[in-house]
């Protein structure tokens, strides 16, 4: 879900918007192309974009912070940190549009920077997690997998159709095409609820159907479920 993307209605097709009506000019990428400074790509940020890295580092904090709980379940903290990783790449993402409004400033990398950092935080943060916590079977591996690579498909077409969403005066889009992929951690939540109720690994409620490569763990429907609202294009839900 990207907040720092889109064209305003009657734009240029020379000059790009962050979302929130604030133009730029597409020659800054030509710009930052012919720099041959070694951090030449770092001082093209602006503060928004160092803010929305952070959503990706909070992604990532989250991803091996699960990996660590694989290795020694018997530390539950770190499944913890995993589950609250999540919820603060959600402030940061949340935080970069308002920075970029305040500032005035968008960066023409605004909006892949937050549909990368958004694929890590919650699309592969939250897979993971549900792996960590015990849906390991291979049909749970696949479906997770499926989970994710729709939201990878979800904000690629984000990124190529907000232009055509309609939008008010202010350029702003009126809806998200398809659920927004930060709802995931929605799934996050309830995977908290069950860590502090003791339910993990034998415990996930529901246990598993089926045996052998058919084996699975019928809650990581949810995830099915919430990959299907991604990818559909007749779900609009309104943007606030």
């Amino acid at each position: 879900m990207s907040k720092r993307s889109g064209m305003p209605n009657g734009a240029s097709k020379d000059v790009a918007s962050s979302g929130d009506g604030k133009p730029y000019d597409k020659q800054e990428v030509l710009l930052n192309a012919q720099n041959p400074g070694h951090f030449s790509l770092i001082r093209a940020y602006h503060l928004a974009d160092f803010i929305t890295l952070m959503n990706g580092f909070c992604g990532f904090m989250s991803i091996t912070s699960s990996m660590r709980y694989c290795i020694d379940p018997t530390t539950r903290y770190h499944l913890w940190f995993a589950l609250s990783f999540m919820p603060l790449g959600l402030f940061f993402d949340f935080f970069d549009g308002k920075v970029a409004r305040w500032r005035n400033k968008s960066s023409v990398m605004g909006q892949e920077l937050d549909s990368l950092a958004d694929l890590i935080s919650f699309g592969v943060a939250p897979a993971g997690c549900a792996f960590a916590i015990g849906m390991r079977t291979p049909l749970d591996q696949l479906l997770l997998t499926v989970f994710v690579v729709s939201g990878l498909a979800r904000l690629a077409r984000f990124n190529v159709t907000t232009g055509n969403i309609p939008k008010d005066a202010t350029g702003k889009a009126n809806y998200f095409e398809g659920l927004p992929i930060p709802t995931s951690l929605t799934i996050a939540g309830l995977m908290g609820y069950w860590t502090s109720q003791g339910w993990l690994q034998d415990q996930i409620p529901f246990g598993t159907i089926g045996a052998g490569l058919f084996e699975v763990h019928p809650i990581v429907g949810l995830f099915v479920v919430h990959a299907c609202c991604m990818v559909s294009r007749t779900l609009h839900v309104p943007k606030p």
